[in-house]
């Protein structure tokens, strides 16, 4: 019979842990938190210190009988959750169910599921730390304190099924203020001057600079006339300017970090980063290795790398590319607001293992992101790659203008990996080799191109941007971003349409009653500040009560208001402009959870529905007669079909453009790709690559 018992969170978990630990050890799995406040009623004591009232969850029951019986038969428990607060929350709830003495060594932390660090842990266990118990706990009384109140406001003043909590709130805040500010922005005309020269057999491009040696900007078509009169067919070398540039590689991998290069390299949501790298992280069965622990803990906001796995990666480095790749100097880490350091960054638990040697017994999105995660952290641990810069000064007449080239004299961390930007804008010149130059070589003027521009608006979130201004904003933590990004789709707040972020008119109405009566709730700064005090608890520097208590004296005064002034708001349905084919009656237009859709008024007596058809301008290219109009997919992801289905099925996921492929008059589509699009023909392949207007000079 074994003599220790060790509770952690998932089977996976288990089944990687059970086999460092050998036959002295049971490992059981709790299936996350088994005790928490319970959904039928508030279960917090407002008037006893705001004392919570926990139940076992529902369904939970048998897992508990099951971890009661196997404690009975142990000398001793070992209670391993994840090592951060609702890990160590879920640690306390079990000592208490099954009776485990708090006051010794029970709680088990590790930061990768490798033996050594299994191993390690169990050497040194430690009890339960109820400042990080108390910080959740804290946490998760406001949120229902909060929920709980305001969720029957909504209810009774808008409609049913409504929520808003302390983070999601601001989120959706965030998307309608962008959109506000995208709505009321005023494009600002302006102008570039792209120049070609012979430099001496080869083409040299240039832009406009400036005038007399200052930089200046062109706003309008008599600016730039007044610019190209002066130009001769000439131009002079001014000077050439030759540097050696360094370009650090990226830091390893925050939750945050993750989770945005995830979306950009990938097209991974963040809720699915977030489930591929549990399973990483809890373990994948290698062969003949058994089940090993790819990565370390996801949830982090540290980019620490512990000194042994650093000496592990400069040793592959070296082998794989020479000594001089390795990085010489440390580089100091990045903190975010209200970071905290309790946990490395995410990396792989071993350089060694290259995703290639692994790929077989890993998924295709398993492989994909293990790969980025491996990339990243070896990157991190190499030389700055550098560049050899030049940049070339032009004049004609007092008219400057320049030119930018640069060639990589040294791949350092590139040889590895590059990470990629939300916000890179679209040039018309691409840096490159120039040709050889001198000051005060004359070169002549082959064309020059004028073009008008105006300046864009801010962009709409994409899932990356929104985690990144949260992080940044010091707004939730590595846990809530991709459950807040989550729950505001699932509610109808807000859609991602084409990857960005627009918020529905139901967001925003709940978001007008929230702000007319909770606007403190709902700023940024209480937000963060929240996030601070709850650090200052699991500091040990404040009483959770402390916390809570002027909060929701605050809120409670303001619900109080609210529930006295605020009137019933009506929602009513907009008339669909036909009637029902099933029972005769007026369709109406009601907002569903992936936005607007056409019902039966006759509901409930008839259940008929039918998307609302938007036309794209484009014949379908099956049947001839039908139009192509946009359609949602059970799980809300936009593709393009016949309007004549179900008699034409046509059906495509990319979106299909009005002109015909001029190589064999097959219908061309749209692809998105970096800074631009892809039209491809669907028979020939023929493609053509522009420019997309909402991305230039973003």
């Amino acid at each position: 019979m074994a003599k220790y018992l060790v509770i952690v969170e998932s089977p996976a978990k288990a089944k990687t842990i059970k086999r460092y630990l050998g036959s002295n050890y049971t490992v059981k799995a709790s299936m996350g938190h088994v005790i928490d406040l319970p959904k039928s009623q508030m279960g917090v004591d407002v008037e006893h210190d705001y004392e919570p009232k926990y139940i076992t969850i529902r369904g939970k029951g048998p897992v508990l009988k099951e971890l009661k019986t196997a404690a009975k038969k142990a000398q001793k428990i070992y209670l391993a959750a994840d090592p951060d607060r609702e890990g160590e929350a879920i640690a306390w709830h079990l000592a208490k169910a099954l009776g485990v003495d708090e006051s010794t060594e029970c709680r088990v932390v590790f930061n990768e599921i490798t033996k050594d660090a299994i191993k390690d842990s169990f050497k040194k266990p430690r009890k339960i730390n109820y400042d990080l118990v108390d910080a959740q706990q804290a946490r998760r009384i406001l949120d229902r304190l909060v929920g709980y109140s305001m969720s029957p406001l909504l209810w009774k003043k808008i409609k049913k099924g409504l929520s808003a909590g302390r983070v999601q709130s601001v989120a959706v805040k965030m998307i309608i203020d962008r959109e506000q500010e995208i709505n009321a922005f005023l494009p600002e005309e302006y102008w570039t001057i792209k120049l070609e020269l012979d430099a001496n057999g080869e083409k040299l491009e240039a832009n406009f600079y400036g005038v007399d040696g200052k930089k200046r900007e062109l706003h309008s078509e008599e600016e730039v006339n007044e610019v190209l009169a002066k130009l001769s067919e000439s131009f002079t070398v001014d000077s050439v300017t030759k540097k050696e540039r360094k370009r650090n590689p990226a830091l390893p991998f925050t939750t945050s970090s993750l989770q945005q290069e995830a979306a950009r390299k990938l097209n991974f949501r963040a809720k699915k980063t977030m489930m591929i790298a549990q399973q990483l992280y809890e373990g994948i069965e290698l062969g003949k290795e058994g089940t090993i622990g790819l990565i370390t803990y996801m949830r982090t906001d540290s980019t620490r790398t512990s000194e042994t796995a650093n000496l592990e990666a400069h040793g592959f480095i070296e082998n794989a590319y020479g000594k001089e790749y390795i990085a010489s100097e440390k580089r100091k880490e990045k903190k975010a607001a209200n970071s905290q350091d309790a946990h490395e960054a995410v990396r792989p638990t071993s350089t060694m293992r290259d995703p290639q040697l692994v790929k077989s017994y890993l998924s295709r999105d398993q492989f994909r992101l293990y790969k980025l995660i491996w990339e990243r952290f070896v990157a991190s641990q190499m030389a700055p790659a550098i560049l050899d810069t030049v940049k070339v000064d032009l004049n004609s007449n007092d008219v400057m203008f320049r030119a930018n080239g640069s060639t990589v004299k040294f791949p350092g961390f590139m040889k590895v990996y590059i990470e990629d930007t939300d916000d890179e804008a679209v040039t018309d010149v691409k840096e490159g080799l120039l040709p050889p130059l001198e000051d005060g070589e004359v070169l002549q003027q082959e064309s020059i191109d004028p073009k008008q521009h105006f300046t864009q608006p801010p962009p709409r979130y994409t899932e990356a941007r929104l985690v990144r201004a949260m992080e940044e904003l010091g707004i939730g933590r590595p846990s809530t971003y991709a459950p807040t990004l989550d729950t505001i789709q699932k509610r109808g707040y807000v859609t991602l349409e084409e990857k960005k972020f627009l918020p529905t008119e139901l967001g925003e109405l709940v978001i007008d009653m929230i702000s007319d009566y909770f606007q403190e709730f709902i700023t940024v700064q209480f937000t963060a500040d929240m996030e601070a005090l709850l650090d200052a608890i699991e500091k040990g520097d404040m009483q959770w009560t402390e916390v809570v208590d002027p909060i929701y004296k605050s809120f409670a005064k303001r619900l109080t208001r609210a529930e006295a002034e605020i009137e019933k708001i009506e929602i009513k349905d907009e008339p669909a402009g036909e009637d029902c084919e099933v029972c005769g009656h007026a369709m109406v237009i009601k907002m569903g959870r992936y936005g607007k859709f056409m019902a039966c008024s006759n509901f409930p007596e008839c259940r008929n529905t039918k998307p609302i058809q938007v036309e794209i301008g484009v014949k379908c290219p099956t049947c001839g007669t039908g139009d192509i109009v946009e359609r949602r997919s059970k799980k809300g992801r936009l593709f393009y079909g016949c309007s004549n289905y179900p008699e034409c099925e046509f059906v495509s996921w990319d979106k299909p453009v009005e002109e015909p492929c001029p190589v064999c008059s097959s219908m061309m589509v749209q692809k998105k790709i970096k800074n631009g699009v892809k039209v491809e023909c669907t028979s020939c392949g023929h493609h053509e690559t522009r420019i997309d207007q909402e991305q230039e000079e973003e």
